[in-house]
């Protein structure tokens, strides 16, 4: 089993991120064949600071290999050290039908959120597929709100495999029936549905174009300061508070111990406590989850020189593949000779 992920390097990683995709990550790696990568191209969309672009690309690699990912089980690398994904991305996209980007749920919801609505934007889906597509990823962890992404990314494998591929049966997508192989490999995605979506300090999910964010590996002031800031109403000391839309209720229930959340859940429905002492118990909950990978990456900090390495070494295994599957793209497409 091939498995292919990856992180934008659009910011610091956050507590969303973790949850979502890098604890998956780590789990996975021993279920099979790895390719992690960090998402650079996708993070030009928000990113132009060249500076911070290098910053954030850094600050994924360090988060990566704090939380445990071992180079020497898994691929880890830079997207934009493999050319491969851009040149997939074009074939790709002259494949799309303009219809399918306009009602990509993400795309309209940072339109609504007032994120420059450009090229980059329009098709990010599309280099998501190129990202998967090229490695012939059999499963793809993503989190809840990147479900449609996978969908389309299956669609246009299976669209390209019938365009390009004679006798091509969408109904046997991946040739397991015994009918002919497609050129490009039809994924699964995995979600872990308990933690699909993380809800941030102002109770909407938990991401770097809201910011809303906790910080993994912020100082200690700034994780308390953001925490004892999370957005709260004005319910009364001793009423019952509510749990919809509430970041601070939906944060407990993703740290504390089922067993603890239980007892807490209780007691905020009860009424009695007020909001800062959820907000002091989360702040212990959120040293007590990640202590040790804070302090694993303040030694990686010491040696920046080997981390670099493992990105290179990481790009060089990645292009092993993704070469090979340019190649047979290529040569479908009659881009080179047959």
């Amino acid at each position: 089993m091939r498995i292919l992920s990856g992180v934008q390097s659009s910011g610091r990683l956050h507590l969303g991120n973790y949850f979502g995709a890098i604890r998956q990550f780590v789990s996975l790696q021993d279920e099979g064949e790895a390719f992690y990568f960090i998402a650079n191209l996708h993070a030009l969309t928000t990113v132009t600071d060249p500076a911070a672009m290098r910053e954030f690309t850094l600050d994924a690699a360090l988060t990566y290999l704090a939380f445990g990912l071992d180079p020497a089980r898994s691929v880890l690398f830079r997207q934009s050290d493999v050319p491969e994904h851009s040149e997939l991305f074009w074939v790709l996209g002259t494949l799309v039908p303009l219809s399918h980007l306009e009602r990509a749920h993400s795309y309209k919801d940072k339109i609504g959120k007032g994120i420059r609505p450009d090229f980059g934007l329009l098709a990010y889906p599309i280099l998501m597929a190129a990202d998967i597509l090229l490695y012939a990823a059999d499963v793809v962890p993503v989190g809840k709100d990147q479900k449609q992404h996978l969908e389309l990314t299956r669609d246009w494998a299976i669209k390209f495999n019938q365009v390009y591929v004679p006798g091509y049966d969408p109904a046997d997508p991946n040739g397991t029936a015994g009918g002919p192989v497609g050129i490009l490999h039809v994924p699964e995605a995995r979600i872990q549905e308990d933690t699909a979506i993380i809800l941030g300090t102002d109770g909407q999910k938990m991401s770097k174009s809201y910011k809303n964010t906790i910080d993994l590996f912020a100082p200690d002031a700034v994780i308390k300061k953001t925490i004892m800031g999370i957005k709260t109403d004005s319910t009364p000391v001793e009423q019952g508070k509510p749990v919809e839309g509430s970041g601070l209720h939906a944060l407990l229930k993703v740290l504390a111990p089922a067993e603890e959340f239980a007892l807490l859940d209780q007691s905020w429905r009860a009424g009695g406590q007020g909001y800062g002492t959820y907000k002091a118990r989360l702040l212990e909950l959120f040293h007590a989850t990640f202590s040790a990978a804070r302090a694993r990456r303040t030694e990686l900090e010491k040696d920046l020189g080997e981390v670099e390495a493992i990105l290179r070494r990481g790009a060089v295994q990645a292009r092993e593949v993704a070469s090979g599957q340019i190649d047979r793209v290529k040569r479908a497409t009659g881009l080179a000779p047959a």
